[in-house]
């Protein structure tokens, strides 16, 4: 398929093509995050693991297409980029916030069609029957960039540039409205390994509500913590990359 051959699709980004029989991991950003979140990860990973990068409309090369407002849709689109790919062998997926369920959306769609996981990695992310709603997405402009800026020092620069700010709050806004307000389904959950992964001082996820992530898997459980507050992984980056090395 073309997606495959050339390494891009509308969702899908390629940074760092290895060698078949390379496991593939798929990488699903935060809220406001995208798919060049995870070059340095692709970059660190290969040629060993071939990081798939999931690119979400209105954001980067994709910024002029309507944003989503809802885990769900993004996870059905994301599955049907991810599913030729799924179709070669199978996918381990990584997600951080709420790219964590995004990419649990994704597990149990590729299960229940018959497509087996390899590994859920889950980041900073509270398990899905757990989910918060902190209003942050309803906010006014100025008490919604506080909070932004609270929860992650590197958008500083991106919130005092004012082109860059009017690029990016649509993606930003939309994406809190996604995961402030997604639902847990009850039903099928997944069958595959899940690790779930915090920081010690991160404000948006306990070591409780991260372990309830072991009630949604049939499979095998664990979860880690790391030094840090909710970007913990940018710091971690070398220990979070070597766990995801030994569990695949």
């Amino acid at each position: 398929m073309t997606g495959i051959a050339d390494g891009t699709s509308t969702w899908i980004r390629r940074f760092h093509p290895a060698p078949a029989p390379a496991p593939r991991l798929a990488c699903f950003p935060h809220a406001g995050g995208a798919a060049s979140y995870y070059f340095p990860v692709s970059k660190a990973l290969g040629p060993d693991i071939e990081v798939l990068a999931v690119q979400y409309p209105g954001r980067q090369d994709r910024h002029a297409e309507p944003c989503l407002s809802s885990v769900e849709e993004m996870a059905e689109r994301a599955v049907a980029g991810l599913r030729p790919w799924a179709a070669e062998a199978p996918l381990a997926l990584f997600g951080h916030s709420m790219g964590a369920s995004v990419a649990f959306e994704v597990a149990r769609r590729l299960e229940s069609e018959g497509a087996p996981v390899r590994t859920l990695f889950v980041s900073g992310r509270t398990a899905p029957s757990r989910t918060r709603n902190e209003g942050v997405h309803a906010l006014g402009d100025a008490d919604f960039l506080a909070a932004l800026a609270e929860l992650d020092e590197s958008t500083a620069a991106v919130l005092a540039n004012e082109e860059l700010l009017r690029m990016a709050m649509p993606s930003l806004r939309a994406d809190y409205r996604a995961a402030e307000t997604y639902t847990y389904r009850p039903g099928s959950d997944v069958s595959c390994p899940v690790v779930a992964m915090i920081g010690t001082d991160d404000p948006k996820v306990t070591a409780d509500e991260a372990d309830a992530w072991r009630k949604h898997t049939s499979g095998p459980f664990e979860l880690h913590t790391f030094p840090g507050a909710h970007f913990y992984l940018n710091a971690e980056a070398a220990n979070v990359q070597r766990l995801i090395r030994q569990r695949m």
